[in-house]
Formats: structure tokens, sequence, C-alpha cells
């Protein structure tokens, strides 16, 4: 602030001391010179200057000199006509508010807390923002590129994320030793307690169906479903022996997922069961939600087994969230169409707007194709992934 040039002795004459204005703020067609004359002899003064001028060359004739009360001590010599010099004395009411430089922080903050951005038209609502070399960082994930003449560029910002169920936020323990082998062990019991209901009807034809390709395909453990005049017990038997086999072949069909998102209703309704995340998750999926990112579940497990889970987790229902549920109708997990489906389904301008997160690589790759933003979750218990896979990875929502 060049207060050693314009604090050389003899450069003020005695004048009444400002000592109770320690800041000043000028308006824009003045630049603050110093804020405190600390020379030998040299009484505390205010002095402004032209702006343009440089503090370096910056001599008498070139300052406003303010005493605390407002009273010009030295001005701006005269220029000749048409040259009009500032009237530092319609600016003697800024100078003895003695605002302090720290309400831009203030402000910021403010702006800050209200989810107001200074870049967005009209100051209206935007999302946070870190400020990098260059460019603006928000904290969704979005980028605002800077160009030379100040104008920011929005690139698309993230708009929903998609997240797997096993490994990802929930255990793969908890799927492999809680919920297959809760419906391994209840599937007779759940068939023959609901065998003449509706619901239970549509699981069989989706069995059977399913049964009819595993056997012209050769798959090992299926066995021919009996038709109904066999009998409910034949046809449970049948069933029973499928469905076993399917759950420890880890199949990811819609017939099996379906079933067992049933059996795994009476669990959750019987209190027998209760879903698992991993304690990074819950905050995340407030902290998402609360800066307007739209988050989905895609899983080869049911939608509705889907909703159990993550209605009944010992840190409460986290449904809300989650704006959907995404299964296998949607398509295989391994294949890029099913994510192109979805980014049609969320309501995004383009898939790169869409973050997918799981641990399985043949997943991630599928979902780059399809033009996805990609992270893989390295939880304990996942399989390790290839070498120089090339994807992101996170060990906690964390760090997203």
């Amino acid at each position: 602030m060049a207060a050693a040039a314009a604090a050389s002795g003899g450069l003020f004459p005695p004048k009444p001391t400002i000592d109770e204005a320690p800041h000043v703020i000028t308006d824009p067609s003045l630049r603050l010179a110093c804020t405190n004359s600390t020379a030998a002899g040299s009484p505390p003064h205010r002095a402004a200057l032209h702006h343009g001028v440089q503090k370096e060359r910056m001599m008498l004739k070139d300052m406003h000199v303010l005493s605390g009360a407002g009273v010009v001590l030295s001005a701006l010599e005269k220029k000749p006509y048409p040259i009009k010099s500032p009237k530092c004395t319609d600016r003697a009411p800024l100078f003895m508010k003695a605002e302090r430089y720290h309400y831009l922080f203030d402000a910021a903050i403010k702006f800050h807390q209200l989810g107001i951005h200074w870049t967005s038209p009209g100051h209206g609502p935007a999302s946070n923002v870190r400020v990098h070399r260059g460019r603006e960082m928000h904290l969704n994930g979005s980028v605002m590129a800077s160009s030379l003449n100040g104008n920011y560029i929005a690139e698309p910002p993230r708009q929903c994320i998609v997240l797997d169920i096993e490994g990802t936020t929930t255990p793969i323990s908890f799927v492999t030793d809680v919920l297959f082998p809760y419906a391994r062990d209840n599937v007779r019991k759940h068939l023959m307690a609901t065998y003449d209901t509706k619901e239970t009807k549509e699981d069989i034809e989706l069995l059977r169906a399913q049964v009819k390709d595993d056997l012209e395909q050769g798959v090992v453990g299926s066995v021919a479903i009996p038709p109904d005049d066999a009998g409910e017990e034949k046809v449970i038997d049948s069933l029973v022996t499928n469905v076993e086999a399917m759950i420890k072949a880890d199949r990811k069909i819609t017939a099996l997922k379906q079933l067992q998102g049933h059996i795994w209703r009476t669990g959750f309704e019987s209190n027998e069961l209760q879903g698992a995340v991993f304690e990074d998750v819950p905050e995340a999926l407030e902290k998402w939600h609360a800066n307007g990112i739209k988050v989905y579940i895609y899983s080869s497990g049911s939608r509705e087994a889907q909703r159990l889970i993550f209605g009944n987790t010992s840190y409460g229902d986290l449904r809300k969230y989650l704006c959907g549920f995404f299964d296998t109708n949607v398509g295989n997990k391994r294949e890029p169409r099913s994510y192109f489906e979805i980014s049609l389904s969320v309501g995004v301008d383009k898939p790169s707007q869409v973050l997918f997160l799981t641990d399985v690589y043949q997943e991630a790759v599928a979902a780059k194709a399809a033009g996805l933003e990609v992270i893989i979750s390295v939880r304990p218990g996942n399989v390790p992934l290839p070498e120089n896979h090339g994807f992101k990875t996170i060990r906690s929502f964390a760090e997203i």
C-alpha cells in the first residue's frame, strides 16, 4: 500500500491525529495510498491516491490527504481544462465510515451459506465452489472454466449419482452371509405359505421360463418344473432345487431376484433382517441430497429388495435421500445399453452428467462405454481389480 512512501518525513504538515479511524475505504475513482503514517514526528493521517498513479512515484500533488474528521488537508493540484480532478470532499462520508476490508469476506461467507455464487446470473442460486487457478471447481464436480475476458463457460455439472449396492454401499459379506442364506433357508417356507397368491404365481411363472431356457442351454443344477396339475408339493420341490442352485451360482437373473426380494420382505417385516451399509454412506447421501444431486440405486437385486435394504438400516430409513431404483429389468449390468437407458430415465442432457459407482470392473467398463463418469469402490472383501484398469478408485464416499 505504499505506506513507506506516504510516511516519509515532511510529507504531511502538522495536523490533528485520526487514531479513531484505523482503516478507510475509497470509492473506485480513488486508491488508498497509506493507512497509518508511522515516521518519527509524522502524525497519522489518511492519503488517497488518484487511480492510475504509480505509488512508487507518488508526490503530494498526486494525493488527497484527509484528517479523521474528514477535513481535506491537502488536495490534488488542479489540472488544465478539460481535465477534471476528482472531488475528494464528495467522498468524505465514505472515508468516515472507517470500513474494514474484512466485510468482503463476511459477505462471501454469507453468500456461501445462502448457496449463492457471484458468477451466477443475477447472483442466483449456484453450487458451492472452490476456486482454483484459472477455473472454479464446484463441490458437486462441475467446472466453470474462466476465459481471458473474465466470462465463465459452464461445463456440464454432475447432476446424478447411480450407486451399486453389493461391495459399494453395502459389505459383500452382508449379501453372501446374511441375505442369500436367509433366502435359501426360507424359500420352501415362503412358497408353501404363499403358493396360492397372485404374487407367488407370477414368481413361479418367471422361474418356469428361466428354467426352460437353462435346460436348453445345459445350465448345471437346473431341473424341470412339473405342471401345476402334478401337485403343489412336487412343484415346490422342483422350485426349491432350482432356486438353491441359482443362489449357489450367484446368478444375476430377474426370476431369482424377484423371489428373493419377496422372501427378504418377510424377514425385514419380522425384524429378522436389518439392512447394512458402510458407515460413510449415510453422511454422503445426506450431503448429496442437500447439494441437489439426485441419487439412484442400480443393483441386480430387485427394486423391492433395494428399498428394503435402505429403508431398514441401523442409521434409519435412508430412502429419503434416494430418487429411484433400477434393477435388471432395465438391462444386464455388464451391458452398455443398460446404463444408456438409465441416463435417459434420470433426465440428464448427457450421460457424462451421471456418476456411476461400482465395485465390479466389468460394470465400470460397460458404464464408461455408455458415456457415464465412473469410479470404482474398493471395499473390504471386494474382488481385486485387474492391473492397469484405468479407473479412479475410492475407499470411502467421503472422497467424492
